[in-house]
C-alpha cells in the first residue's frame, strides 16, 4: 500500500508522486534523516479524517457492528421493499 521513497528521490520525482497520489490513490512514505512524512491525495486524507470522526462518535461503532450482523444474518430489505418501484 505504501511506497517508501527517500526525500532526495521524492524531490526528483515530485510530479510523478503527486500524479500517483491523486490519480491512482497511492500513498507514499517519504523518508528523511530527521523524520518521515506521508503524501496522499486530499480526497484520501478527507476520507480518512471522516472515518476517524465517525468511529469516534459515541455509539457509532456499536451501530455499525449491529448493521453488519443484520446484513450477515439476512435481516435486510431490497431497495424496492424500502422505496417501492421507482
Amino acid at each position: 500500500m505504501k511506497n517508501n521513497i527517500t526525500a532526495t528521490d521524492a524531490r526528483r520525482q515530485f510530479f510523478e508522486i503527486v500524479k500517483g497520489a491523486t490519480e491512482k490513490h497511492q500513498i507514499f512514505r517519504i523518508r528523511h534523516p530527521k523524520g518521515s512524512v506521508v503524501m496522499l491525495s486530499e480526497e484520501e486524507y478527507d476520507n480518512l479524517i471522516e472515518t476517524l470522526e465517525l468511529l469516534s462518535t459515541p455509539g457509532m461503532l456499536k451501530s455499525l457492528d449491529r448493521s453488519i450482523n443484520q446484513m450477515n444474518s439476512g435481516e435486510t430489505y431490497s431497495m424496492d421493499e424500502v422505496f417501492g418501484d421507482t
